[in-house]
């Protein structure tokens, strides 16, 4: 087994916090052309850990960065490791698989087992000094053995009110198998005993009930504390009377959580229907292999046996010692009980062409205009649907859909077209991972409104977010609409950083709507979107285009001309594209690569592999968008895309880049992206150490790009 050198590095930065270093990639490894996405991934991750390490940073907000962690890594093992657990069994079923030991899934697997683990150990550390300082700003999380006597009352009748109706014991000693247990539920193992008879015991397991009563309970408190309990502490402070009827007087509680395989296979059965499929895969799902067991340290040692062997699990599996408190994602949403005088969130502001509450349509007519959330207020594209479903002269509406906020204002919008008469087409990607479920409800509701519902492309999802409107002005067709990098969703638009043209430009419009033809009638063939002359399209033409740009920047180079490359994305995996750049890199261009998230960068023994300055900003809105600028003897060539440059995006989905051809929005995306490249506050070096280092800086030349775009945007007129 091969292992990192992972003992985390503790260093004192120069704004007096510590900073989490994911350690140097282990050698094994470095004799692979390119980092292992999934091992690239947990370094990102790591980053999101040092937000929550960072003392700059509100306590609020380091707490949510706990729970996003945490969020993160469910997730995380669900999909990857759960994909990697099948490869290892397909392998080991098929002898004569030959797979090279660095590419085994089996060695990354040990890989992340082991970098986990001490993730986790400093999850523990950087929550133990937050207890502190909520103790410090008189707030205290408590269990059942802090309680006082008011409290203790408090919680009994809490427990009768507001709990009791929504807990199901469950009598687990003597079943041949363990009953289905849930995916990202919280569970407590219960052994009860009696003092006077050891012989004695019961085995129990009880579900804690947060979906449906929260997972904090604030106590009454004296002398200005705010005491906070956690659910299954509450629950655990009653089980002497949940338990009543059988006698017991010892209870020795303690959490646990599975997380289990969350993917979806489509093609098992060829006599389903598409719609058949989804909802059978989304039961299947929950009955799907346990791929991690996450538990108390402290449990009993019997009942830690007795679920292993019941889950069956074995020594491959995942299993990982931790604290007290698991299912962290629920500190995402921490009761707003902090009080941080200095912090005030930046609340979104209308765009400056919006605010003298002008007709959207009426404006996009005149000009383009190119929206930054979470900067700017999403109203204007609700604003755009709500408008065109009450415009006699709309005739349709056309919108991609990937995931929705849970009370949708644009769902509702197209409710109102399609009822006032308006023809509303909705592509609803309904393979949208984890989001199938609530899309398969939507896709209900909006059919019985009226709403074309489009779902499923063999082998293909649909990512890319386009609207296009069609009305009519003096007897004139004109279409007008949206392309964005972000989902059509107002309450993620508050936290993730997009982009979003909304134009009536004829051309990216026509080619808007000839993807929507496709979308359509895909049966018969990709005509409609073979041959576009403006959008990029995957799996179509968008890596060769992107290719021929990348080539034709290093003609540019070779002629000893300033040639540069800036791409921002959220992954970049592809190899194809990873070794263009490279191949650029090497002929004189200058690459800049700003990836929030995976980046498998070449290894340390290709010539060129520190030559590509990449950086990683993680900060409090969730850099979502991707902006590819070329320089082009500078006539710069700007895009907005939908798709990061990964194998999937590029091979296996339909996604669109625009080009960006408006001389004002064009400046101001590239200005926004030289802000991000100055950052050296919340900007880390992606390198092949994975080391996670902040970009260099002084105290003088402080320089955090989210406040400084937001200033930027705000200060224009």
């Amino acid at each position: 087994m091969y292992y990192f050198n992972i003992n985390f590095l503790l260093s004192k930065s120069m704004k007096n916090t510590y900073i989490v270093d994911l350690p140097t990639i282990n050698q094994v490894f470095m004799k692979q052309k390119h980092i292992p996405r999934d091992i690239s991934w947990l370094s990102f991750n790591a980053r999101v850990l040092q937000e929550a390490n960072d003392i700059t940073v509100p306590l609020q907000e380091r707490i949510r960065f706990l729970g996003i962690f945490s969020n993160n890594l469910d997730e995380f093992f669900r999909v990857r490791v759960a994909t990697l657990k099948r490869m290892v069994e397909f392998t080991d079923k098929k002898k004569s698989v030959n797979i090279d030991i660095i590419d085994s899934p089996q060695v990354i697997l040990d890989e992340i087992q082991s970098v986990v683990l001490r993730q986790q150990n400093e999850f523990n550390r950087i929550w133990q000094n937050i207890l502190k300082e909520l103790k410090a700003n008189k707030i205290l999380i408590v269990d059942n053995k802090q309680l006082n006597a008011e409290q203790k009352e408090f919680v009994k009748t809490y427990f009768d009110n507001e709990v009791r109706h929504d807990i199901i014991p469950l009598m687990i000693e003597n079943l041949p198998q363990l009953p289905y247990l849930r995916d990202k539920s919280l569970y407590l193992a219960i052994v009860m005993g009696n003092k006077n008879d050891a012989y004695q015991q019961k085995f129990a397991l009880i579900e804690v009930p947060s979906r449906s009563v929260g997972r904090f309970i604030i106590l009454p408190s004296k002398n200005g504390f705010t005491s906070i309990m956690l659910l299954e502490d509450l629950i655990e402070f009653n089980l002497p009377i949940i338990f009543s009827h059988f006698k017991f007087n010892q209870f020795d509680a303690h959490v646990f959580k599975i997380t289990k395989d969350a993917e979806i296979d489509l093609d098992q059965e060829v006599g389903l229907n598409f719609i058949d499929k989804i909802s059978k895969g989304i039961k299947n799902r929950r009955k799907g292999k346990p791929v991690r067991f996450v538990y108390e340290k402290d449990i009993n040692p019997e009942m830690l046996e007795f679920l292993i062997k019941k889950l069956g699990l074995t020594r491959k599996s995942s299993i990982i010692p931790g604290g007290h408190i698991h299912n962290f994602r629920h500190f995402m949403d921490f009761p707003n009980v902090i009080k941080e005088p200095n912090y005030n969130r930046p609340r979104p502001f209308i765009h400056p062409a919006f605010k003298k509450k002008v007709m959207v349509f009426d404006l996009i007519m005149q000009k383009d205009i190119m929206l930054h959330f979470p900067y700017h207020a999403y109203d204007p594209v609700i604003d755009m649907l709500r408008e065109a479903a009450m415009d006699d002269t709309v005739i349709s509406i056309k919108i991609t859909a990937y995931r929705l906020a849970s009370n949708s204002k644009v769902i509702n919008a197209l409710i109102n077209a399609a009822r006032n008469g308006k023809k509303v087409t909705v592509f609803l990607e309904l393979k949208a991972r984890f989001d199938e479920e609530a899309n398969l409800e939507w896709k209900t509701i909006m059919e019985e409104e009226g709403i074309t519902v489009l779902v499923g492309i063999p082998n293909m999802k649909v990512h890319a977010k386009l609207c296009v409107i069609q009305k009519r002005v003096k007897n004139k067709l004109v279409q007008y609409g949206f392309i964005s990098t972000g989902n059509l969703n107002e309450k993620t638009a508050k936290i993730y950083a997009d982009h979003c043209l909304m134009t009536k430009n004829v051309t990216l419009m026509n080619e808007a709507n000839r993807i929507f033809n496709y979308l359509e009638n895909w049966q018969f063939g990709d005509k409609p979107i073979a041959k576009m002359r403006n959008l990029l399209i995957s799996p179509i033409n968008m890596r060769s285009a992107f290719m021929d740009l990348i080539e034709k920047e290093i003609q540019i180079a070779k002629k000893s001309y300033v040639a540069s490359i800036t791409v921002k994305l959220n992954s970049l995996t592809d190899t194809i594209l990873l070794d263009a750049l490279y191949k650029a890199v090497k002929a004189g261009v200058k690459v800049n690569l700003i990836i929030r998230g995976i980046l498998t960068l070449k290894s340390v023994n290709e010539k060129n592999a520190g030559k590509i300055n990449s950086i990683s900003i993680v900060d409090q809105y969730l850099e979502h968008a991707r902006v590819i600028i070329f320089n082009n003897k500078g006539n710069q060539k700007v895009f907005i895309s939908s798709a990061d440059w990964m194998v999937r995006n590029l091979d296996h989905r339909i996604e669109v880049a625009v080009p960006i051809v408006d001389p004002v929005i064009k400046k101001e995306l590239i200005d926004m992206i030289h802000i991000q490249l100055k950052d050296n506050q919340k900007a880390r070096i992606l390198d092949i150490d994975l080391s996670n280092k902040y970009v260099p800086s002084e105290k003088a030349t402080r320089f955090k790009s989210q406040e400084e775009t937001y200033k930027f945007l705000k200060g224009k007129r």
